[in-house]
Order: structure tokens, then C-alpha cells, then sequence
């Protein structure tokens, strides 16, 4: 007996290029016709319908995603799952929360932060919407397909690198951006976020980790997320050298954030490793299997 091959056009269908290219085409339709659908919902008609759209265009993003892992990549729900979903979601809102925290008190501590007043909490609906959806949308993106499926083909080392590289330079578009924060960005998000994927294999918490560090920044301290200027519950007073502060663009472009994140960052990389979570090339897994089968 002879084992059944696939197709060529299954293989070429399998290969984890092949599954980025259409896996990013799928997102980019679903969240094109998401777009379309909010209009019909005018955000500045109310906190209520602001919500109400970030909540419908994240369900949809991962309704897309969904989709595509079972229709195309025929592995059904890996990194939605459901079990645990609740802790880990849990766990990475904590850990959002508390790093961003820590950068503050750092910067606060140097006299680069200073309370002078405070909002009522109807400044918080635009904020709390955007990190709903850039925390679901760029994690389905950069973690779920993009990390994935490079790690899969080049390995884990390539895929973090390569990642956190990809999420600092898409930051560069944004209002106030610089080189330095761009690098920012991939030193100590990227590298952050891949790696809590790397130990979780599902988006949960890296997702809470996203979210809660867009809110925290900007919906509590009032600092610009990502160069995006935010009116937050407190009012604050930035001041300093730009490698203090972030300037502009935010703490994120800070010296703290860098150091703070990118440490905490290597650490998860570190922990992941351990736990033998770390993908060598397909090329060398292939090489061992043949090994093994020999």
C-alpha cells in the first residue's frame, strides 16, 4: 500500500505562506465589511453606540478568524478556546494594567508625570473602544496569523524578531511617530506580546495584555497611545526629555517603557523557553521526523 498524498493545490494551500497571504486577505475583507456595517451606528450619538461598535467589529474580527482557522486551515478553535479563556484574559488585563503603571511610576519619580486634576468617567467610552479593537484586531493579526504561521515555517526565533520588527514599523504611520518609537514599540510590545503568545498558544491573554495597556495609558494616566493624543480620568502634567517622557507620541516611546517591557518581555521569552514552547525552522523538524521514522 502506498500512503495518499495530497493535491498540489492542498499542498500549496498548506503551506504557512500560502495560509498568510489568505488569512490576512480574509481578516482584511471581514473588517472592511465590519467597517461598513458601524456606520450605519453613529459613535458620536453616545458612549452606548461607541461601545456597541468596537464590541461588533471585535466579534466580527474573530468571528473572520474562526472562519478561516476551520474552513481553510481545517484546525477548528485553537486560540479561542474557551477553557481557561476566562484566566487568561484575566491574567494579561493584570499584567497590562500593572506594567503600564510601573512606567509611570518611574517617569513620575524622575518629574517627568504630574497630576494636576481629574475627568469624569464619560471621557472613558472612545477609549475603552479603541483598545477593545486594537487589542483584538492587531493580536489576531500580528500574533494569531502573522507570528504563527512564520513560526511554523522559519521557527520561533525568526517569527519573534521578525514580529516585533513588523508591529514597530506599522506604528510609524501614526500621528507623532519617530524612529526611536517605533523601535520602542518592537523592543518592548512586540517581543512582549509574541511572547505571551509563545506560552499560551492563544490569544486570551496577550489580547488583555494589549487592551488593558491601550486603557491604562491613555484611559487612566491620559497619556497619547501611540502618538494619539487621549483625554484620560487623570489629568496630567508631562514635562522632560523626551527619553523620559516619550514625548508626543507617549510613554510608550519612553526610556522607562523600553526598559521595563522589553525585560519583562525577555522573560516571558525565557519561561517559554523552558516550557519547550520554542518551534525550530520546518525544515529541521522535518530533517528530525525523518530521522525518528528511520
Amino acid at each position: 500500500m502506498t500512503d495518499h498524498q495530497p493535491g498540489l493545490a492542498a499542498r500549496i494551500i498548506a503551506f504557512p505562506l500560502t495560509r498568510l497571504v489568505l488569512g490576512t486577505a480574509t481578516m482584511i475583507g471581514v473588517l472592511i465589511a465590519a467597517s461598513a456595517l458601524a456606520r450605519a451606528i453613529d459613535p458620536q450619538r453616545g458612549s452606548i453606540a461607541a461601545l456597541a461598535v468596537a464590541a461588533m467589529i471585535a466579534a466580527t474580527a474573530v468571528a473572520g478568524y474562526l472562519a478561516f482557522t476551520t474552513l481553510v486551515e481545517r484546525r477548528g478553535n485553537v486560540e479561542f478556546a474557551l477553557s481557561g479563556a476566562a484566566r487568561e484574559l484575566g491574567v494579561g488585563l493584570f499584567l497590562g494594567f500593572g506594567l503600564f503603571s510601573a512606567v509611570v511610576a518611574v517617569i513620575a519619580a524622575l518629574g517627568g508625570y504630574q497630576v494636576i486634576g481629574t475627568r469624569d468617567a464619560s471621557v472613558l467610552a472612545g477609549v475603552v473602544a479603541l483598545s477593545i479593537t486594537s487589542g483584538v484586531i492587531e493580536e489576531i493579526m500580528l500574533r494569531g496569523l502573522f507570528f504563527r504561521l512564520i513560526e511554523e515555517m522559519l521557527g520561533s526565533w525568526a517569527a519573534l524578531v521578525l514580529s516585533a520588527a513588523l508591529f514597530g514599523a506599522l506604528h510609524l504611520g501614526n500621528d507623532n511617530a519617530t524612529l526611536l518609537a517605533g523601535t520602542a514599540i518592537a523592543l518592548e510590545a512586540g517581543i512582549m506580546l509574541a511572547a505571551v503568545f509563545m506560552v499560551t498558544r492563544r490569544l486570551w491573554a496577550a489580547i488583555g495584555l494589549h487592551a488593558a495597556w491601550n486603557f491604562t495609558q491613555g484611559g487612566i494616566y491620559g497619556i497619547a497611545i501611540s502618538g494619539n493624543q487621549t483625554d484620560g480620568l487623570l489629568r496630567a502634567r508631562i514635562s522632560g526629555p523626551e527619553l523620559l517622557t516619550g514625548g508626543a507620541f507617549g510613554a510608550e516611546a519612553s526610556l522607562p517603557a523600553m526598559l521595563i517591557c522589553t525585560a519583562f518581555g525577555m522573560g516571558v521569552v525565557m519561561l517559554a523557553r523552558r516550557r519547550g514552547q520554542v518551534m525550530a525552522p520546518m525544515w529541521v523538524r522535518r530533517r528530525q521526523g525523518a530521522g525518528a521514522h528511520a
